[in-house]
């Protein structure tokens, strides 16, 4: 049995929201767009679903063919839909999120782009389509997940200091937080392991050196 439908196709892509922290100052990662619409203006990693891949692996390639970065974890963050959102058709897209260290990698532009850098979200460009919309979304939704997950490390190299990560959380929520009270809290996860290691911070006495229980995972704490 044959059927026939007559329902209006749309176009899907997959947008990218990746973080760092660089200079003390939580920023994004964008490219400059080489072609039209918005040719010459900033956006997010991104690009049209190809009919033999899924949504992932669409933000994945796009990800590394425009920006050079691959092999990060990646987290679905919400589906934009807007009428308007793209001149060119209806385009819904499927945004995702990273955090990297970004001096642990060289940003390659490439394909349809014709520059990528970080940049400070409190001085962003003007940037193509709703990007500057998932931007704020992926932030908040960041900022959200430090409460209830070991996310923020992605921020840190795979030894720390607590020192360290409590300047990853203040960075990022854009707030100063109890020392005292966020080392408690930290070491009461159960999520950290300290090493036998210890490091010197300024004038202080060497700091402890942790590391996560379970380095290459994100775990849900609560």
């Amino acid at each position: 049995m044959s059927y026939t439908y007559d329902y209006p196709h749309y176009a899907v892509t997959a947008d990218i929201v990746v973080f760092t922290i660089r200079d003390g100052t939580l920023q994004v990662l964008l490219v400059k767009r080489g072609a039209a619409p918005f040719k010459g203006r900033w956006a997010l990693p991104g690009g049209y679903l190809k009919p033999d891949e899924d949504l992932e692996g669409c933000a994945r390639r796009e990800l590394e063919e425009e920006t050079g970065l691959a092999g990060f974890y990646l987290e679905q963050l919400y589906t934009f839909g807007a009428i308007k959102r793209d001149p060119r058709e209806r385009v819904i897209t499927v945004a995702y999120f990273a955090l990297i260290r970004s001096d642990a990698v060289s940003l390659r532009p490439a394909t349809d782009v014709v520059g990528a850098d970080w940049t400070a979200l409190d001085a962003l460009p003007p940037l193509a389509f709703d990007h500057e919309q998932i931007i704020a979304y992926a932030r908040e939704r960041l900022a959200a997940k430090l409460d209830y997950s070991t996310l923020a490390f992605q921020f840190l190299p795979e030894r720390f200091t607590m020192r360290e990560l409590h300047a990853v959380y203040e960075t990022v929520l854009g707030k100063p937080l109890d020392r005292r009270n966020f080392y408690k809290k930290m070491l009461a996860s159960g999520e950290l392991q300290e090493t036998a290691e210890s490091r010197l911070e300024g004038a202080h006495r060497p700091a402890a050196v942790y590391r996560l229980r379970h380095p290459g995972e994100v775990r849900i704490t609560r």
